[in-house]
């Protein structure tokens, strides 16, 4: 069986697209290896594929909070040495800011690697025979499905954006940029490509690559991509074939889904795996730089255990919006409290009387304790001290980044038919309620699209952005002009890098 362990063994190095001058995007392109490779070993074609999942699990640590910090669910914390992450979270940007242009070289760059080990793959192939063909099939067709996720982000931050389909960039320049809509349909073109190749199972079901995407993974990002363009029948049919699987099952404990008994639940169509091995600090491990998002300070339950460093706060809008709704369970599963946020909260005399419940200690014993940056910590993103691995101190050490999960494919095909798709499946209602039940929230019948776009708000809150997104894509605005941030439509996108600007005369010629 591979593990993550074998994912540092396959190395790509690709041109990072778009960072040289135009002249010189065409002297390197594709991949060394740092061996000689035998092509007629079919058993070994599994490395390049692997190699792919760990060009898509390594993600820079700017990635994730520059796609979620717009929306009205988060805040940048503040103080700290990052101030054009702050400026971006009030819709000042700066073109020249490192963040930005860093995650444009990231998503461009493991593009490029994954169509070069599509390459690679296609090699095994020439002399494959018997089952080992359809393999190649599979893992080309996985490939494709990491590509369209990483061409998909990119698209919702850029709007547009050059389609990567080859390792050659100059290529992808000279076919031009292509609108967030020509975008996304490519994409959702791309995944009915892959579809019949992948297995059809859960990514916790394989064997070969624990975890891996598989045909569902690829019908959710086609759901997503066509939710982008407005396409609520695809939506829909995507969601409905999911759903009619019987596949999928929310996880009964939404508080530890986060954490480490939520690793490659049931309820995960794909997530970015990391592992410390159960060996302590000084041992190989593979894992994301969670610090970014914990708390400051704090007191944890294990003691040694280190803090994060305070740049991700949930906005005293998004807490506000769960009170009102009655919410614990998400509540207290989505949001670290200091003892200067329930202050905070309580100023307000609408909310001067909290639940019991909310205190700076979390369910795990952990205290947080006041910090400059931020009043709140996100606990979608906190694992409890005590679920790290003796002796390992990193905050967050061995958790996994859940990207698309079910009950995102739930209340995205509510969504859907509440916009007017039709399907044979579950209703919205359904779809809707066994969300709000494992959240321990009372059912609701008739549900209206104001009620799905709320249900989503509370569910999926600091997750990829999809709050951002869904209110860029429903034209609701008004929603992200809130204590202090103003929005306008001209601010949707950000402004393409200048370092890329300046090195790619077509950048010039689209205004974004």
């Amino acid at each position: 069986m591979k593990n993550l362990k074998v994912l540092i063994t396959w190395s790509t190095v690709a041109v990072l697209l778009l960072t040289a001058c135009s002249d010189q995007l065409n002297e390197q392109e594709g991949f060394t290896l740092a061996s000689d490779i035998d092509y007629t070993d079919s058993a070994a074609m599994i490395d390049p594929m692997v190699g792919s999942y760990q060009t898509v699990y390594t993600r820079g640590w700017e990635d994730f909070p520059l796609i979620s910090v717009r929306g009205d669910d988060v805040n940048a914390g503040g103080l700290g040495d990052q101030q054009d992450y702050m400026e971006t979270d009030f819709f000042n940007y700066n073109k020249d800011y490192w963040m930005y242009n860093s995650v444009w070289q990231n998503f461009s760059r493991d593009m490029i690697d994954v169509n070069a080990n599509i390459n690679e793959i296609l090699k095994f192939k020439e002399y494959a025979t018997g089952n080992y063909l359809d393999l190649a099939d599979q893992y080309v067709a996985e490939s494709k499905v990491l590509r369209g996720w990483l061409q998909f982000q990119m698209t919702r931050i850029w709007g547009s954006v050059f389609i990567i389909q080859t390792n050659t960039p100059a290529e992808d320049i000279a076919s031009g940029v292509k609108t967030k809509a020509e975008t996304m349909q490519y994409i959702s073109d791309l995944m009915d490509e892959a579809i019949p190749n992948l297995p059809a199972i859960r990514p916790n079901e394989r064997t070969d690559i624990p975890g891996g995407v598989t045909k569902y993974t690829a019908l959710a990002i086609k759901a997503l991509a066509n939710l982008e363009i407005e396409n609520y029948q695809a939506v829909a049919e995507a969601c409905g074939e999911i759903i009619n699987s019987n596949k999928f099952t929310l996880d009964s404990d939404f508080y530890e889904l986060f954490k480490i008994p939520g690793k490659l639940s049931n309820e995960n169509l794909f997530e970015l795996q990391y592992s410390d091995y159960g060996t302590p600090a000084g041992s190989p491990a593979n894992n994301y730089l969670w610090a970014f998002f914990g708390p400051q300070g704090w007191t944890p339950a294990v003691s040694g255990a280190g803090a994060g460093w305070g740049f991700y706060e949930p906005s005293l809008k998004y807490i506000k919006f769960m009170l009102d709704r009655g919410e614990t369970t998400r509540l207290q599963t989505s949001v670290l409290f200091t003892d200067r946020g329930i202050d905070e909260i309580t100023n307000d005399p609408n909310y001067s009387s909290l639940p019991s419940w909310i205190s700076n200690t979390t369910p795990d014993g952990d205290v947080i304790n006041d910090y400059s940056r931020a009043m709140f910590a996100s606990g979608k993103h906190y694992l409890p001290s005590n679920q790290l691995t003796a002796g390992r101190t990193e905050y967050g050490s061995n958790k996994n980044m859940i990207v698309i999960r079910y009950a995102e494919v739930l209340l995205m095909y509510a969504e859907a038919l509440t916009r007017g798709a039709s399907s044979s499946g579950m209703s919205a209602d359904q779809a809707v309620n066994l969300v709000r039940a494992r959240a321990n929230m009372p059912n609701i019948s008739g549900v209206t699209t104001a009620q799905v776009m709320n249900e989503k708000f509370a569910e999926l809150a600091m997750e990829w952005g999809i709050r951002y997104y869904d209110i860029i894509r429903t034209g609701q605005y008004g929603e992200l002009s809130y204590d202090g941030h103003n929005f306008s439509e001209s601010k949707t996108y950000l402004p393409y890098p200048q370092a890329q600007v300046d090195a790619i005369p077509e950048l010039t010629d689209t205004t974004n």
